[in-house]
């Protein structure tokens, strides 16, 4: 009986950089987009403790989230001009 890793180890790194890419895209995109979107329906009306789990996260996906905030605008619309 023999291993999948004696038998072919070029297929497992290409599963170990595949898995790799995976999470990176998951933590560089996914998760801060759905982050984005969450923040920018509920960003007026958070509890205290919403709030509080909202900033932990974007201190956790801090570098996803850089990468996309050039596109979100959390402030408030306002009444116009006059």
């Amino acid at each position: 009986m023999t291993f999948l890793a004696l038998e072919n180890p070029i297929s497992n790194n290409f599963l170990v950089l595949g898995a790799f890419a995976a999470l990176g895209f998951i933590y560089l995109v996914v998760v801060p987009l759905l982050l984005y979107y969450w923040m920018n329906n509920r960003w007026h009306c958070m509890g205290k403790i919403e709030r509080l789990g909202v900033y932990g996260l974007v201190f956790l996906f801090f570098p996803g989230l850089i990468l996309f905030s050039p596109f979100l605008n959390l402030r408030m619309e306002g009444q116009g001009e006059g």
